[in-house]
């Protein structure tokens, strides 16, 4: 199937609305490419690191802030893109963000 220039345009702004909301999570300190930058979706011009689709639903992978309930982060990903979503949302925590200072 090729996809057309609105199927694309609407295929971006679903994958922007997604990483937005994933991002607008209480935890959250940024989208996580992985260890060698390989999760991403591509879209024309650039790509939306920490973001995959797949026949099933969607994979995030994050970077938490220092502290943060892990579980309860993912939770609250899942939550928030499960109206966004077709399918299943993995979530996957790659990295724990540095302390603040004031957190040392």
């Amino acid at each position: 199937m090729t996809a057309t220039a609105t199927g694309t345009d609407d295929f971006a702004a679903r994958a922007d609305a997604i990483a937005a909301a994933a991002l607008a999570v209480p935890g959250v300190k940024c989208l996580h490419g992985g260890m060698l930058d390989e999760i991403a979706t591509v879209l024309p011009g650039r790509r939306i690191k920490g973001l995959r689709f797949d026949d099933c639903g969607c994979a995030v992978h994050v970077a938490v802030a220092w502290g943060a309930d892990m579980p309860l982060v993912a939770a609250a990903i899942k939550a928030a893109l499960a109206p966004l979503t077709d399918g299943a949302v993995s979530v996957t925590v790659e990295d724990v963000a540095e302390p603040r200072d004031e957190d040392r």
